[in-house]
């Protein structure tokens, strides 16, 4: 019996990005021997559900948990963010995903969806920081014309006392297509789960740590940073990171109650660099780029889907 593997455009708006949207693109192959490739159609993805019109809709992020590896050099000193209430700051968000797919020897299709250059104004409020959403630009036309009415979207991130982003609220606005929400959502999460927490010790130059949060979907992650602060000029930190994926389990559970498939291989990891400034809400440089390869099987076929994927992530004043 063959299994069908859903859309995209069939899948909630808010997927949880750990697995950076495995499911992004799997609907558009029918999963099973002799099963032939399906695109999705318009009028699928138009008729989709968004997070809701005009609402702001509150997400929980997965708890985020530090351990000190290195201390590092003297001096050190307590990381915590110190920006005032009122405190504003110009920054720009890009996301750059690239997926591809292959069903057993079918020729790779390429899915990947246009790399989103987001730039926002945040400010820090009482409880948290809240973002407005500038004129989004994407190479997509298509999408870049639907996005030339979201410009006054909102965003907002509830921080802990380390830095770690513990919810993410959304608010595109009212006339933001569904096209240009869905990507608005995706490229936040992706942001999200790319963030840093700091650990809840002194430490200087040198000093490594390790960020461990499990990330829920249809495949829960086991997902580590390591950081590493490389350099200090006042407030202004940089830290390299390295990322690593591990699959809790040893099936995926499709989507929308489909069925399952083995998981064969699994590999999801990167590197970056970013600038942040303790005195401010979000990144001022850096970028981060994570990517691998994962094989699923459908265990009631000789099926294998192999898909190759990356996503970066880059931020700039």
């Amino acid at each position: 019996m063959a299994v069908t593997v859903l859309s995209s455009s069939r899948l909630p708006r808010i997927a949880r990005p750990g697995v950076l949207l495995v499911a992004l693109v799997l609907g558009f192959a029918t999963f099973g021997a002799g099963c032939a490739d399906r695109s999705a159609s318009p009028a699928d993805v138009e008729g989709t559900e968004p997070l809701g019109i005009g609402k702001e809709v509150t997400v929980p992020i997965s708890a985020a948990v530090t351990t000190l590896v290195s201390a590092g050099d003297e001096p050190r000193d307590l990381l915590r963010p110190r920006y005032a209430v009122g405190t504003t700051q110009e920054v720009t968000l890009r996301t750059d995903y690239r997926i591809q797919q292959q069903v057993n020897d079918q020729p790779t299709r390429d899915f990947s969806p246009a790399a989103l250059t987001i730039p926002m104004t945040a400010c820090a409020g009482e409880d948290g920081v809240d973002l407005t959403v500038g004129t989004v630009t994407t190479p997509d036309p298509a999408l870049n014309k639907a996005f030339t009415t979201a410009d006054g979207s909102h965003a907002g991130l509830e921080m802990s006392d380390l830095g770690a982003i513990t919810e993410l609220r959304l608010a595109p606005s009212p006339d933001t297509p569904n096209t240009a929400r869905a990507a608005l959502e995706q490229a936040f999460y992706q942001a999200v789960y790319r963030s840093i927490a700091f650990p809840d010790e002194p430490v200087g130059v040198g000093a490594v740590w390790t960020v461990h949060q499990e990330i829920t979907g249809g495949v829960t992650l086991d997902q580590i940073t390591t950081a590493t602060l490389t350099s200090r000029d006042g407030d202004r930190l940089t830290i390299d990171l390295q990322v690593s994926q591990t699959p809790t389990d040893k099936v995926w559970m499709l989507p929308n109650d489909a069925g399952a498939l083995d998981i064969d291989g699994y590999v999801m990891e990167g590197t970056g660099t970013i600038t942040v400034d303790l005195g401010l809400p979000l990144p001022v440089s850096g970028a981060i780029e994570v990517g691998g390869q994962q094989t699923y099987r459908d265990s009631r076929s000789v099926s294998t889907l192999v898909q190759t994927q990356s996503t970066r992530v880059s931020w700039t004043e």
